[in-house]
C-alpha cells in the first residue's frame, strides 16, 4: 500500500495543535486518515533515523518507515498508547530488529550451502588435486557466481539439494527429471564448479 493512499483526507486547519494523544484519540474515535497523517509528519523523520541506525541502508529504511506507518492504522485501533515519541521510537526499532533477524537467518542458510557444496568439492578434488586444497579453501568467496554460471538443469539440482536439503528422490520429483538425470546434473555440477574455483 502507498503512504499517500492512506492519507487521502484533507488536513484540518488546526490539527498542529494537536497534542498526540489528541490526535490518537480523534483517530481512533473518527477513523479519520487526516489525524494519522499529523503524526507522520511529526514523527516520520524520527521513524526513519532510527531504521537507518539499525538497518545502514536508505532504501530499507524508507521501505520499513512505509511499513511502520501502515501498521499503525490497526494498532493505534487497538492498544493505548501513553508517550507516543518514546512508544513510536520502540515499534521503530523492534521492527527493525526483526528484519534483521530475517537477513541474518537467510544469510546463515546461504552460507551453509555454500558450505556444503564447497565440501563436496573438496571431497571430489581430494583425490585428484590434493595440492589444491588449500587453494580451493581460499576461494570459497568465487562459489556464489560459479553456481550462477552453472546451466539451469545443475544450478536447479544444486540447490535443492544443498540449499533446501532435499534428497535426490525429492530433486527428482521436484523437477521432474530422472534420478539418473539429477545424479547427473549434480555430478557434472560439482566438476564444472572445481574447474572454474581451479582456473580463478
Amino acid at each position: 500500500m502507498i503512504l499517500k493512499s492512506i492519507f487521502k483526507s484533507k488536513k484540518e486547519n488546526d490539527l498542529r495543535n494537536y497534542a498526540d494523544g489528541e490526535l490518537i484519540r480523534a483517530f481512533k474515535t473518527n477513523h479519520g486518515n487526516a489525524f494519522l497523517e499529523e503524526i507522520f509528519n511529526r514523527y516520520s523523520h524520527l521513524v526513519f533515523g532510527v531504521c537507518m541506525k539499525y538497518l545502514k541502508n536508505e532504501d530499507e529504511s524508507k521501505d520499513a518507515v512505509m511499513q511502520i506507518f501502515e501498521n499503525l492504522i490497526e494498532i493505534l485501533r487497538k492498544q493505548e498508547v501513553e508517550n507516543f515519541r518514546s512508544w513510536i521510537y520502540t515499534v521503530s526499532k523492534n521492527h527493525c530488529l526483526i528484519i534483521l533477524r530475517k537477513q541474518k537467518s537467510t544469510e546463515n542458510v546461504r552460507s551453509g550451502y555454500f558450505e556444503k557444496v564447497h565440501t563436496e568439492i573438496m571431497e571430489s578434488t581430494d583425490v585428484y588435486h590434493q595440492h589444491n586444497k588449500t587453494d580451493l579453501n581460499e576461494k570459497l568467496p568465487h562459489l556464489q557466481p560459479a553456481i550462477e554460471k552453472l546451466n539451469e538443469e545443475q544450478r536447479k539440482c544444486i540447490e535443492l539439494l544443498y540449499l533446501h536439503d532435499k534428497s535426490y528422490q525429492e530433486v527428482s520429483s521436484l523437477t521432474g527429471y530422472s534420478l539418473k538425470q539429477v545424479k547427473s546434473f549434480i555430478q557434472n555440477g560439482k566438476r564444472n564448479l572445481r574447474i572454474y574455483l581451479e582456473n580463478k
